[in-house]
């Protein structure tokens, strides 16, 4: 709607309009909501199912790992470019077309006939995340400008993505107990179908960088760079650190995203304008983000394994283990974007967050074969999610605020891409790790004794947690080294409200 100059009855148009507009804000609040647990959750939901998805199509297990490879290779490597194609086109456009072609990878991967098929559809719902989640993330980030309202909306969404791993394991683990490991993809389609309706009702399509060009050297050389890391990180699983195929890729990833940065320099349009990087509270968040998505997958991959395979745990019931994790979440991220932030800062805020987050996992690493979930496991959980719930919200709210409206895009893709990055790395790393360890253990013992490969099984998990306590260790020391004193001022005119 044009501005225009208020007078007489327009001046009582312009009172009742505020709740109007806060109504529908958060209407769009939920849309995005919904479409971006979709993304979060396919992170780990088809994890659970493997196993049955394995026995299904018959392909093995050294093939296994690029189901979730697929995926998350994908989505890395494009989510700069989905970011700013949603600052070029319009974040409506790429908004719904993410939505649609996510739910039709995912019909694609649920109806599979073979490992090739099913490989292909993760690797299209990767693509079309690429461009949902940041156009989702930076539709959030100019539609809240008031900063009570923002914290609250960040409250939400950064709960989501600390959470939605863990939900995604309790659904997968539904899912595939009560009907098919199918149904871990096809659930998406509801969902899609939601968020798709609420989309094309709510939104409107709004360009803040229509009059750039897309960067196409800056794209290749950051998607390849990006693919480089990942694919490297991922191959450190399957083959030694010293292998071409782990060293080969992430030097390769490494040269390509140093060119990136010097062409950043140089582009007449950058994909990611220098500017975004510079801010010292943003370049913070940004490594928050990295580090607790690396840290964080200690909790879900090694736990699942733990209650799993050592304390009988089913799929099902597994899922519902983390929710106690994902309700301390929630009520942190409330409390620390509405409450503590402003009043403390992010200097002293997401150091706290990141030390009671090291607490918790240092805490976990004294599970035993014999162990109960009550005592060693719950308040170990309660603990870890209640110091993330103080971090992502608030680094995720400070990383893609205050920048201005044509880069919240890209803005919004780098925040998805530390956070998919940091995942990645922390996923090689603590595999690698926990086999070294188990390895170890086992090494002049009599390995064919179920308790001795018990035991290697604990050796394994309290390693990967050791590591994951001392990731967010080293978050807590970057976070308060780098994050400026005081509290962050509110730049309203940066990303100004989007008129619907």
């Amino acid at each position: 709607m044009p501005e225009k100059t208020l007078t007489g009855s327009a001046r009582e148009g312009a009172v009742e309009a505020p709740p109007t507009a806060s109504s529908k804000r958060w209407w769009i609040l939920a849309i995005i909501a919904v479409a971006q647990l979709m993304v979060v959750l396919d992170a780990t939901i088809v994890n659970i199912a493997l196993p049955s998805a394995q026995a299904d199509l018959g392909f093995s297990d050294g093939n296994r790992q690029w189901i979730v490879t697929a995926y998350a290779l994908a989505f890395a490597s494009l989510l700069l470019l989905g970011g700013r194609i949603a600052d070029l086109f319009g974040r409506k456009p790429a908004f719904l077309i993410g939505v649609a072609g996510f739910a039709g990878a995912s019909v694609l991967g649920g109806a599979a006939t073979g490992f090739e098929m099913l490989v292909v559809a993760r690797a299209l719902q990767g693509a079309f995340g690429a461009l949902l989640a940041p156009a989702a993330l930076s539709l959030l980030n100019t539609t809240f400008t008031d900063a009570r309202e923002r914290a609250r909306a960040f409250s939400v969404y950064g709960a989501i993505a600390g959470a939605g791993g863990a939900v995604g394991l309790l659904l997968g683990g539904i899912l595939t107990d009560a009907l098919d490991w199918r149904w871990t993809l096809f659930v998406n389609v509801p969902i899609a179908a939601l968020a798709l309706v609420g989309g094309w009702l709510l939104l409107s399509n709004h360009r803040d960088a229509a009059n750039s060009k897309l960067d196409v050297p800056g794209t290749l050389l950051v998607a390849g760079g990006l693919f480089g890391l990942v694919y490297g990180f991922s191959n450190a699983e399957t083959h030694d650190w010293g292998s071409p195929q782990s060293w080969g890729y992430l030097l390769a990833g490494g040269v390509l995203l140093a060119a990136f940065a010097w062409w950043q320099t140089r582009a007449p349009h950058p994909l990611l304008p220098l500017r975004i990087l510079l801010d010292r509270n943003r370049g913070a968040s940004f490594l928050a983000v990295l580090v607790s998505g690396a840290g964080m997958f200690g909790v879900f991959l090694f736990l699942t394994y733990y209650l799993q395979l050592n304390l009988g745990f089913s799929p099902t019931k597994t899922g519902v283990a983390f929710l106690p994790m994902v309700g301390a979440l929630m009520v942190a991220a409330q409390l620390g974007t509405t409450v503590l932030l402003p009043r403390m800062g992010p200097k002293a805020l997401v150091p706290l967050g990141f030390g009671i987050a090291t607490a918790g996992m240092a805490w976990l690493t004294g599970i035993g074969v014999g162990s109960s979930y009550v005592s060693a496991v719950l308040p170990q959980l309660i603990v870890i999610g209640a110091g993330l719930g103080l971090v992502m919200p608030t680094t995720m709210q400070l990383a893609t605020g205050g920048v201005a409206a044509e880069d919240a895009g890209v803005a919004s893709a780098t925040v998805n891409a530390m956070q998919q990055a940091g995942g990645s790395i922390g996923t090689a790393l603590l595999n690698t790790l926990a086999a070294s360890a188990a390895a170890d253990y086992l090494a002049g013992k009599d390995a064919t004794s179920r308790m001795v490969q018990a035991q290697a099984t604990i050796e394994s998990y309290t390693t990967a947690f050791w590591w994951s306590a001392g990731f967010f260790a080293a978050g807590a020391l970057i976070a308060f080294l780098l994050f400026r004193r005081g509290v962050p001022e509110e730049d309203a005119s940066a990303a100004p409200v989007v008129h619907m």
